[in-house]
């Protein structure tokens, strides 16, 4: 059977549910109205949404990588988060911190965790769901949680996790984050209060204040999807303050493409293409500013 087709206009509505207005009930009879059938709304939903079951690229028993699950200090309380090293590494390694999106510590995070270790670095993603009990499984839960989270102790615990990092063994004490979506976000505002952060790889994140721009030392690579008008609605002001600042950056607008078209579990927004150029990027961008 054919997939039924998605139109841009249904993935605006799914953007609008899963980061701003509408409830689930709201979303579903707008999309109800766009497809033409509860039937069709049914089928298209699913294509719209990521889908855990195919979150595992590689393997959680890859032999190339050590992975575990590990408890560290937040700010304020225990942070968990999970921990993915190559097996087999010359010397010590750049860190990054990989920073889950609205839906918290899900499968296809921890996968994304994996790719990085095997790009050659220490890689650690983060629950930051930790301090309100830690990444349900439903995700309107998890969303819900998110938006309750306290912006300061949020980017105090990611400061922690930097730290915890940096002191392992196995790393050369650089640490870099990478986020996507609400963790871009978070790494936008992170690198405005880190001193000790090294490079910062937003894919589709909320830009900072401009105000705060001055304070970023980190060099920073934002990607963007070019249909994402919500998030690219605050690329110029951020633009024009990081120049003002002199500040290490790079921007890429990927046109054609939609907020999320790094995520390979939602089959409606992932954009094959843009993500591996995406990536390619990204892996070259923290090689160079975390050896």
């Amino acid at each position: 059977m054919d997939k039924p087709p998605v139109t841009q206009a249904m993935i605006d509505a799914y953007d609008e549910y899963t980061h701003l207005t509408l409830d689930r009930r709201r979303f579903m009879e707008r999309l109800t109205a766009l497809a033409g059938s509860g039937a069709a709304a049914a089928a298209i939903a699913p294509l719209l949404a990521a889908s855990s079951a195919s979150a595992e690229i590689i393997a959680a028993d890859d032999q190339r990588l050590t992975a575990e699950d590990v408890v560290y200090g937040g700010s304020s309380g225990e942070m968990k988060g999970y921990l993915v090293r190559p097996e087999a590494a010359a010397g010590p390694l750049g860190a990054v911190i990989v920073i889950h999106e609205n839906r918290g510590l899900n499968p296809h995070i921890r996968d994304v965790a994996r790719r990085m270790a095997l790009e050659g670095f220490v890689a650690l993603a983060p629950d930051f769901l930790s301090p309100s009990g830690g990444t349900p499984e439903n995700e309107d839960q998890a969303r819900e949680m998110i938006g309750k989270l306290d912006p300061a102790v949020t980017v105090a615990n990611a400061e922690t996790t930097l730290q915890f990092l940096a002191g392992l063994d196995d790393a050369n004490g650089k640490v870099g984050a990478i986020g996507f979506c609400w963790g871009g976000g978070l790494v936008n505002r992170f690198a405005t209060k880190s001193s000790e952060l090294k490079a910062g790889v937003a894919y589709y994140g909320a830009q900072p204040p401009t105000e705060d721009v001055p304070a970023i030392t980190a060099a920073l690579l934002l990607h963007y999807g070019g249909l994402d008008e919500r998030i690219n609605a605050g690329i110029d002001a951020y633009r024009k303050a990081l120049e003002a600042g002199g500040k290490t950056f790079e921007i890429h607008v990927y046109d054609g493409v939609n907020h999320a078209f790094n995520n390979d579990t939602s089959a409606a927004r992932y954009d094959k293409a843009a993500a591996d150029l995406a990536w390619q990027r990204t892996v070259a961008f923290l090689k160079k500013n975390l050896a």
